[in-house]
């Protein structure tokens, strides 16, 4: 039981730090939705999703006997035309989710590295490490509604932009689909270990 709440903890810390840079960004590029929605805060309680903050990461724990932890917050709600440059803007606040965990993990690793090998808190920050680079990673891949859709979706040319968005409505079947086929695992954990070692950081 233990472990689980400490696991849980360690991820509505990412998950509240992914959630909100996407408001801070989106606030910082005209649309004040985040704000006046009481988003734009660091407040775990303003981002938990019934769902995916408390029931998805709980079955994972169990079925994986606690080695693997995931979920995902209340997604921070946006104003498309309240955007300066909404093509543009989408994807950087699309950006800026998977960029703080990466950022916070950097930062938490040379916190990491000064500790002694033996100490609790080592251990502790070593998960939280992890945690922050799987999410980052994780929300990379380009599938809606992931932040790399958004980002691609800023990236591709109009016309190929509006034929992609359209995957929308389908793109929480297609990345169950990738989950369970186990695709997923081969391109995400190779990047994860790959940042955790430019990182230091042991996995």
């Amino acid at each position: 039981m233990l472990s689980l709440l400490v696991s849980f903890g360690l991820l509505i810390i990412a998950m509240t730090v992914h959630e909100f840079a996407h408001g801070w960004v989106a606030y910082k590029l005209g649309d004040m939705t985040a704000k006046y929605s009481g988003r734009l805060t660091l407040n775990p309680l303003a981002h938990i999703d019934p769902i995916g903050t408390l029931l998805l990461p709980f079955i994972l724990f169990i079925s994986t006997g606690g080695r693997f932890v995931f979920g995902y917050a209340k997604p921070v709600p946006i104003n498309y035309w309240g955007l300066k440059n909404p093509r543009r803007d989408m994807g950087l606040i699309g950006l800026s989710g998977p960029a703080a965990n990466l950022i916070l993990a950097f930062i938490l690793s040379i916190a990491w590295k000064a500790l002694p090998v033996d100490s609790l808190l080592r251990l502790i920050l070593e998960y939280l490490i992890s945690i922050n680079v799987i999410l980052g990673i994780f929300n990379l891949i380009p599938i809606p509604p992931l932040d790399g859709s958004r980002i691609l979706s800023a990236l591709l040319p109009f016309n190929l932009a509006s034929q992609y968005n359209r995957l929308e409505p389908y793109g929480f079947i297609l990345l169950l689909l990738l989950i369970t086929s186990g695709i997923t695992n081969i391109i995400l954990w190779p990047l994860v270990r790959m940042f955790l070692a430019f990182l230091g950081v042991s996995f």
